[in-house]
């Protein structure tokens, strides 16, 4: 199933995707816990999609492939190195990432796989998390690398906002362990990786982030980027596919 965040006019609603993608069932309320269909159906052409969730947190996973740990010049981290992006770096499918040029000269994409989690939780263990997750969706760690080396810690550089776009929604009927991902800058592939090269996998990681905190119903882990990550600028168009779920795409513009 597909469960896709939208917006009518007349406020925000989940709604499951059917009909090739050309259609949403609408939800009534959450998704967590069990999906009730309303009957209203909305046409995708005549509604706005927006980011699938609003996490209260994304917990994102830094070097959790080797190539990329290789290509940065850093070594294969011993556990899962883990940082915090805000709710308010989300955004969806279309919606634009802001480039704040007065503050950055230097903006990467980093095209990641990202869990959704469907159920408060602590203390999983690995065995036990594909309970706690509700689906999975495209991301992009949007990252000033010019602040993050400035800053020598990620919050400045990952905490802008736009700066994670999630989308287009969230597949809940998925093996997650050996998709292929891609990420493209107008057109021209710049990324290539399998999830099964993560080097912590998502078991893994749940058991690990659970371990240090409460995760909520929709909060998003970011599993990592494959190596080929690269600047962009104003006026790029950024593609992050992923095999079995859709394709996220936004447009750089400028911020000021």
């Amino acid at each position: 199933m597909r469960i896709a965040r939208f917006s009518t006019g007349g406020g925000v609603a989940f709604g499951v995707v059917e009909e090739g993608e050309q259609v949403l069932a609408r939800i009534d309320g959450h998704p967590f816990g069990g999906v009730s269909l309303t009957g209203e159906r909305f046409p995708v052409a005549e509604v706005r999609m927006v980011a699938p969730m609003l996490p209260s947190k994304v917990v994102a996973i830094g070097r959790n492939y080797a190539d990329h740990a290789k290509e940065m010049g850093n070594d294969v981290p011993a556990e899962p190195m883990i940082f915090l992006k805000p709710s308010t770096s989300v955004i969806g499918h279309n919606e634009p990432i802001a480039y704040p040029e007065n503050l950055t000269q230097h903006v990467d994409y980093e095209g990641e796989l990202a869990v959704v989690i469907g159920r408060l939780c602590r203390d999983v263990p690995a065995e036990r998390a594909k309970d706690v997750i509700l689906g999975y969706t495209c991301a992009n760690d949007v990252t000033a690398r010019d602040l993050q080396k400035k800053d020598v810690q990620f919050t400045r550089a990952k905490g802008f906002d736009t700066f994670c776009p999630l989308g287009p929604w969230i597949e809940t009927d998925l093996d997650a362990s050996d998709l292929a991902l891609t990420t493209t800058v107008n057109g021209e592939l710049r990324q290539s990786g399998r999830t099964s090269q993560l080097i912590f996998d998502i078991p893994a990681l749940i058991a690990h982030v659970t371990a240090v905190m409460t995760l909520l119903p929709g909060d998003v882990i970011l599993t990592g980027t494959p190596a080929g990550v690269g600047p962009v600028k104003p006026g790029d168009e950024v593609s992050v596919g992923i095999e079995g779920i859709g394709t996220l795409t936004n447009r750089v513009v400028s911020r000021d």
